[in-house]
């Protein structure tokens, strides 16, 4: 079996009295692509923040790597390979999509594997390259998203977070970030994506987790949970029987 990358245990969060993650149990190994997916408020970017340091949790673990990383910083977390493309792209507007993707590099020295990952980047995608000395804060919603994954690539990372990548976009846009987000799987990048888009996140998943009210509800491979009847009526918006 492949190794345990991350384990979330009995994750509980808080926001001034309300209870918005309660006692997640979640995992993800190495090599797999995990789909999160829940209707809006249900505590998925919460649980997403915690594991990623920019959150802190009442209750529970998160161990990445075996280890409990507990209290450690998003910047500590990204030097050693959690790395999360947060919803609303967060791209540095007034930087050049190329100074934006040697931000995704900060942690990093090597100034030949810096460059030839940049190269690498705008090899998967070529839009980026068609505009590199362009300001992020011109580009379109689609074309900022993609901007936002490749810089959390650009620091070569173990797990990669997305948060919501879908969200705000064009259907045919919608269709080239999840083609995007194949292809990072298929090279080898172990995904947890978060997305409300419930038939293509589990379209994509080797294994799903559904999220109601701050608790995980369901889980299971991700194609047996698009035929699962319950799933179906209530995310994929097909009725019943």
């Amino acid at each position: 079996m492949a190794e345990l990358l991350l384990k979330v245990s009995g994750l509980k969060v808080s926001y001034g009295g309300i209870k918005a993650v309660k006692g997640v149990d979640l995992e993800v190994r190495e090599g797999e692509l995990v789909s999160l997916i829940g209707s809006n408020g249900a505590g998925k970017t919460t649980t997403m923040k915690a594991i990623t340091g920019s959150l802190a949790y009442e209750a529970g673990d998160i161990e990445y790597l075996g280890k409990s990383i507990k209290g450690k910083g998003a910047w500590d977390l990204v030097r050693e390979g959690l790395a999360m493309v947060p919803e609303g792209r967060g791209v540095f507007t007034r930087m050049s999509i190329t100074e934006n993707l040697l931000m995704g590099a900060y942690t990093r020295k090597d100034k030949a594997g810096i460059a030839a990952d940049v190269e690498r980047m705008f090899g998967i995608f070529p839009r980026l390259r068609e505009r590199k000395d362009q300001l992020a804060g011109t580009m379109s919603g689609g074309e900022q998203q993609m901007l936002a994954m490749a810089r959390a690539l650009m620091s070569r990372p173990k797990v990669l977070l997305l948060d919501e990548p879908s969200m705000g976009l064009s259907p045919i846009m919608v269709d080239k970030i999840f083609e995007v987000v194949k292809n990072v799987y298929d090279q080898g990048v172990t995904v947890l994506l978060v997305e409300q888009n419930a038939r293509r996140a589990l379209q994509v998943a080797d294994r799903g987790y559904v999220m109601d009210s701050g608790e995980i509800t369901m889980t299971g491979e991700g194609r047996a949970m698009l035929d699962d009847p319950k799933v179906r009526e209530a995310y994929l918006g097909e009725a019943a029987g």
